[in-house]
């Protein structure tokens, strides 16, 4: 039996090793010596300091900023522990009202808006953590924001454009606007640091 067995635990150690150390530490220094930023959270760092990530969205509520997309993680907004989508299907109706409480929250928020306001706006992405909105859902605040700001329309769209970033690769995907560097912008462009609210 032990002749058997020999093979087995050999096999059983080795392979641990292999899957459980060399491989991960490979993988971790391979992605720290060719993607730095990527395997460290792909963090946005102002002054020193950590602002967020550019994979994660953040709950943005004051009317100087662009809001993202809503999200559905729980017990708080863009909780990267609880990444989700809210899983109710088109017909539900506590879908129905998440929509009409959404939408009548942006109509509050700029009640000059008349145009329909982009679906992104309003329907949670699978993940809850988008960090990223279509150009036209960025447009569709710029008055709002501009207005609370105090700035010119045409420098606030002149912003929304240079944020704009193509489809991955030129195929894949579509264009977006990364919330939180779109933000950090206003801010620079009004010699401010970030004010975020959570």
């Amino acid at each position: 039996m032990i002749p058997l067995l020999r093979p087995a635990i050999v096999i059983f150690v080795l392979l641990s090793l292999i899957t459980g150390f060399v491989y991960p530490l490979a993988t971790f220094g391979i992605a720290q010596l060719a993607f730095p930023r990527q395997a460290n959270g792909s963090l946005i760092v102002r002054e020193g300091k950590p602002v967020g990530s550019a994979l994660i969205g953040q709950d943005f509520d004051a009317p100087e900023y662009f809001r993202g997309r809503p999200s559905a993680t729980a017990p708080m907004p863009y909780n990267a522990d609880a990444s989700t989508g809210s899983n109710l299907g088109p017909g539900n109706p506590a879908l129905l009202d998440a929509v009409r409480q959404r939408i009548a929250m942006l109509r509050a928020a700029d009640p000059d808006a008349r145009e329909p306001i982009p679906s992104g706006l309003v329907m949670a992405s699978a993940s809850g953590l988008d960090p990223d909105i279509s150009p036209q859902a960025a447009h569709w605040q710029a008055r709002r924001v501009a207005k609370a700001r105090g700035m010119p329309v045409q420098e606030v769209e002149a912003l929304i454009a240079a944020h704009v970033q193509g489809p991955s690769l030129g195929l894949f995907g579509e264009a977006r606007v990364n919330v939180l560097e779109l933000n950090l912008a206003l801010e620079d462009a009004q010699g401010g640091a970030a004010r975020r609210k959570r």
